[in-house]
């Protein structure tokens, strides 16, 4: 959010209590009855002038597991999580490989096709610091490839902003040995 003069970032339970917020010479927000839902934790409501709208929580998702390429098969093994502040209802993580996918696959629950060489897969809620979704995914490829590259990145995380997207966006070369590439 872009912040102008005369805005001001506020709880939603401050901004419930609040009758009139004074934000400089001539400009002021008043803040009416609390809202029917409060907003999630971790919300903030910017006020300027008499308009009040909820700005998008805040959260860090991070993934991490290892890639390995055997023949035609491309395991990854995947981790999720949440640093927070706020929690997660559902995050869609985006699995892009670099060679196209075998069709006629059975994909493991929450994961399906999106288009030729993409996989997406549901990890459900994330906590706070809590929980650690971890999915086994195996991948049939086309041909026997002698290297694959993984791109592994959040595509969906309920609209919360995140700070910090390097530990939830990476890129793996696997070269076909078998052996776990960890990112």
């Amino acid at each position: 959010m872009r912040m102008t003069r005369g805005t001001v970032l506020i709880k939603p339970a401050v901004a419930a209590m609040a009758m009139a917020v004074v934000l400089g010479p001539g400009l002021s927000a008043v803040a009416g009855p609390a809202p029917e839902r409060a907003a999630p934790t971790g919300t903030y409501i910017a006020a300027k002038g008499t308009a009040a709208k909820a700005i998008a929580p805040e959260a860090d998702v991070s993934h991490h597991g290892h890639v390995s390429l055997e023949g035609q098969r491309l395991g990854v093994l995947l981790r999720t999580g949440n640093r927070g502040p706020s929690p997660l209802e559902d995050v869609t993580v985006r699995l892009r490989v670099s060679v196209p996918l075998a069709p006629g696959q059975r994909l493991p629950r929450g994961c399906l096709r999106s288009g030729s060489r993409t996989v997406l897969c549901g990890t459900g809620a994330l906590p706070v610091a809590g929980i650690v979704r971890r999915a086994t995914v195996v991948l049939g490829l086309t041909g026997r490839p002698s290297e694959v590259v993984v791109r592994v990145d959040t595509v969906w995380n309920g609209g919360a902003s995140d700070r910090n997207p390097r530990n939830s966006t990476h890129e793996v070369l696997a070269p076909s040995t078998g052996d776990a590439y960890v990112f």
